[in-house]
């Protein structure tokens, strides 16, 4: 029988050699004469341990990582296909600390298997979702969804089980199911390790949403800098649609449901979900007044569901466990798991996925091992370039919708940024605000104009030239853009900057001359 060695074929594997090493073991097990079958899977998240090597053994698979193409050899003399000792051997995949303390609902497959076959798919768990949901009445379907508490994980957190019950009772000869996978937050990679590493799922839980609502027709919009994941995920949508769970009869169900993917053009304007659709219908990234919502009126003018991926991978594990089972992880109203996704200046960056309610030091100490530089941390910002920036003193704040928006930030897309103590938070605060005059989508005044206005008054603070006359100037700038922006780009981002004022003020404050020399 032939020994199975797994590799990740994810970007951010393939990005620090990868392939190069499946090659390497391949053949030095040609020049033994040793048969070997390797796997590529997607990744486990444990980036810092990338490229990982899994081996099949009788006790489970075993990990070794990061290896490196010249570490093949060695690897083989040391008898790794039986799971031997080895410098580079971490034990068993699931019994390693950063796996063990997780709670890995959507990304239980992740990883695991082959994230094109589906009989392997199968094989875990999936589908079981889309059956069930196959025989069941549309509003029992959305029933269960808003049962279960699942909000929009994209950032927002609106009820998942709201707009779907919305785009049910709104009459139309047609509906759509809109997946938006336009990850563009500074540290976040869960929607590509999910449709690199287990397409399947995504597949699976738009469909049931198309179920539920009666749209027979979905589009996944993937941003352009993910080249791996749109070609997996096409090929995944070939490999379903032929096994009959797209098309006219979505799982014997006598429903049709068919869908395809869609390449971005490279604007985070077009995270938002109506500059989304106005993408989707060929015209330039710009955002629509709201109201009507996208659910009474969206792509074409038609009723739509548009979530995250992350939520609508999620809805597979709630059908197949039921509502009570997904509410009870969680804390409050945050309801279920979370994959956090942990990057910048940080020991073991990578994805966690945890019950909502976990908090920024569990996730950055007991996860992360604190900063990869070494130095003390200095800051942590939570949900993507428009979260806030928090202090060691609110580190302890749980990662909960409300409790996030308690402590003057947002839970976002579940990215989690370490900067150490060189950071200077003027210049990230500056960052936020050129972002926004950057990426704006110009069709509103306080973000167009506000977020440029934002890094002039910001240059004028540092530079030291009546620092308490432009504080009030920034003030009023930061909101107006908070009360008049049309949309979250605008109107959120004033929080990474009034975060830094806040609770790091001096440096604001150094002399010219310091911050010259500093520099």
């Amino acid at each position: 029988m032939n020994a199975r060695v797994f590799v990740s074929r994810d970007s951010a594997a393939i990005s620090v050699g990868a392939n190069k090493v499946a090659d390497a073991i391949r053949d030095e097990a040609g020049k033994r004469g040793v048969d070997v079958e390797i796997v590529r899977v997607g990744s486990r998240g444990m980036l810092w341990l990338e490229p990982l090597v899994e081996v099949e053994t009788e006790r489970g698979r075993v990990a070794y990582g990061p290896v490196k193409p010249g570490d093949a050899a060695g690897l083989f003399e040391a008898g790794f296909l039986r799971g031997a000792p080895h410098p580079l051997g971490h034990g068993e995949t699931d019994e390693m600390d950063w796996m063990k303390r997780q709670q890995r609902l959507t990304f239980a497959r992740c990883g695991v298997i082959d994230p094109l076959l589906i009989a392997e798919y199968r094989a875990h768990g999936g589908f079981a979702g889309l059956e069930k949901a196959a025989r069941m009445p549309p509003a029992d379907i959305v029933e269960m969804v808003t049962a279960s508490g699942l909000r929009g994980r994209g950032g927002a957190g609106f009820p998942t089980g709201v707009k779907w019950r919305t785009v049910l009772g709104a009459p139309a000869d047609q509906k759509y199911v809109v997946c938006n996978a336009d990850e563009g937050d500074s540290g976040t990679f869960a929607d590509r390790m999910l449709m690199e590493g287990d397409p399947f799922t995504l597949i699976e839980g738009m469909s049931i949403a198309g179920l539920a609502v009666g749209a027979t027709k979905g589009f996944v919009y993937i941003r352009s800098e993910y080249p791996h994941a749109f070609a997996t995920m096409e090929k995944a949508i070939a490999v379903a649609r032929g096994a009959g769970l797209l098309g006219a009869n979505v799982a014997g169900s006598g429903r049709a449901f068919d869908m395809e993917a869609r390449l971005g053009a490279g604007a985070y304007i077009c995270g938002e979900e109506t500059s989304l659709l106005e993408s989707l219908e060929g015209r330039r990234g710009q955002v629509r007044a709201k109201p009507p919502l996208p659910a009474i009126k969206g792509l074409f003018g038609k009723p739509t569901i548009i979530n995250n991926v992350l939520s609508f991978a999620a809805c597979p594990w709630i059908l197949t466990h039921g509502a009570e089972a997904y509410a009870d992880y969680g804390l409050g109203r945050s309801k279920g798991t979370q994959p956090f996704q942990l990057a910048g200046n940080i020991k073991r960056g990578g994805l966690v996925e945890l019950a909502l309610g976990a908090t920024i030091r569990q996730l950055v100490e007991d996860f992360g091992g604190g900063t990869h530089s070494g130095r003390p941390l200095r800051a942590v910002q939570v949900g993507g370039p428009l979260g806030a920036y928090f202090p060691d003193k609110l580190l302890d704040t749980p990662l909960g919708y409300e409790e996030m928006l308690a402590a003057k930030g947002m839970l976002g897309h579940g990215g989690v940024v370490v900067f150490d103590a060189a950071v200077d938070l003027a210049k990230q605060a500056r960052f936020a605000m050129e972002f926004c005059a950057i990426e704006s989508c110009g069709k509103c005044t306080p973000c167009r104009i506000g977020s440029t206005r934002g890094v002039e008054t910001i240059d004028n603070i540092v530079a030291g030239g009546e620092r308490g006359k432009n504080r009030e100037v920034l003030d009023d700038l930061l909101q107006l853009m908070t009360d008049g922006s049309l949309c979250a780009l605008g109107g959120l981002t004033p929080i990474p900057v009034v975060s830094a004022l806040t609770h790091f003020p001096e440096d604001f404050e150094k002399p010219a001359g310091l911050r010259l020399a500093a520099e």
